[in-house]
């Protein structure tokens, strides 16, 4: 496994929360920055008026040890009003909420790509608990897309299980995934990939009703929990998922991409007594006969 194929992982590190030491020395004035995915989930920079180089040297200030980031990839500076973002001439490029970008103002909130891995830019003020916070945050959310991450919708679907039998009712899953990911990868570069499942999961998401839980649970698998649902009306809004992903305009750098899905639907009925992980088994089945069908399909 690749560094940089750490940003499928659900949280399987250890991340100290002890930053008074740190935290309590920085000038409420100060900003911070927070690695939100790679081996060094976790990790916070506090900034000032001093430059702080991002890269894969040791002798960065912020050393990101992952195959997408250059030895001197991307430097933040403070220009007398904000702290600006500065790419170095790095080979997979630095972008700022997903635009790539040359140099760039950072405001409060704002994503930083640094190749495949993304951090946060939090700006002066309470910088401790907004650490805190987005700490609590990535437990919850993928920070690539901002969805559920796998471990979060895992328990979700277990959650659903158990209370079904307290209280029978049906419990339907979507499971989708990107058809032909890979050549996007390929033929435009990783950045571009990601640029591409952060759409999806926009459209996705506007496409969404109350009660559901919509997680990424793999490197371009997605999921969609639906309590309360029979199986017809989730075939249904998963064709709704399948036709608006395929109508819809991928950009990346003014470049249309053709993007579609293909997706599998199964249900666990109310007086069933089946697990989380076959329900979820027979709806990747539903997914890889989608698959096997042509693509851009629904499989229920």
């Amino acid at each position: 496994m690749s560094d940089d194929e750490y940003l499928e992982s659900t949280l399987e590190v250890t991340i100290s929360r002890d930053m008074r030491s740190v935290l309590n020395n920085a000038p409420q004035e100060q900003a911070l920055l927070i690695v939100l995915s790679g081996p060094r989930l976790g990790t916070r920079s506090v900034l000032g008026e001093k430059p702080v180089e991002i890269g894969r040297s040791p002798a960065c200030h912020l050393q990101l040890d992952a195959d997408s980031v250059s030895r001197r990839h991307a430097r933040i500076e403070w220009n007398g009003q904000a702290h600006q973002l500065l790419d170095l001439g790095s080979t997979n490029g630095t972008f700022l909420n997903g635009d790539k970008v040359k140099d760039g103002v950072l405001k409060d909130g704002d994503r930083v790509g640094i190749g495949k891995l993304q951090l946060k830019y939090v700006a002066g003020g309470n910088i401790e608990g907004a650490y805190h916070e987005e700490i609590q945050r990535l437990m919850r959310f993928d920070p690539l897309t901002g969805v559920c991450n796998k471990r979060h919708f895992e328990e979700s679907l277990k959650l659903a299980v158990n209370n079904a039998k307290a209280a029978p009712k049906p419990i339907s899953l979507i499971v989708f995934d990107l058809d032909h990911f890979k050549r996007i990868n390929d033929a435009h570069g990783h950045p571009a990939g990601d640029q591409v499942l952060c759409e999806l999961a926009k459209v996705v998401k506007q496409a969404s009703v109350p009660d559901q839980v919509f997680g990424r649970v793999g490197g371009e698998e997605f999921a969609v929990l639906w309590e309360g649902m029979r199986l017809e009306a989730a075939a249904a809004h998963a064709e709704q998922i399948r036709f608006k992903v395929a109508n819809h305009a991928f950009r990346v750098e003014r470049t249309v991409l053709p993007v579609t899905v293909s997706l599998g639907v199964a249900e666990r009925s109310a007086h069933s007594d089946e697990s989380p992980e076959s329900l979820y088994e027979r709806a990747d089945a539903r997914l890889y006969a989608a698959k096997a069908g042509g693509r851009n399909r629904v499989c229920s």
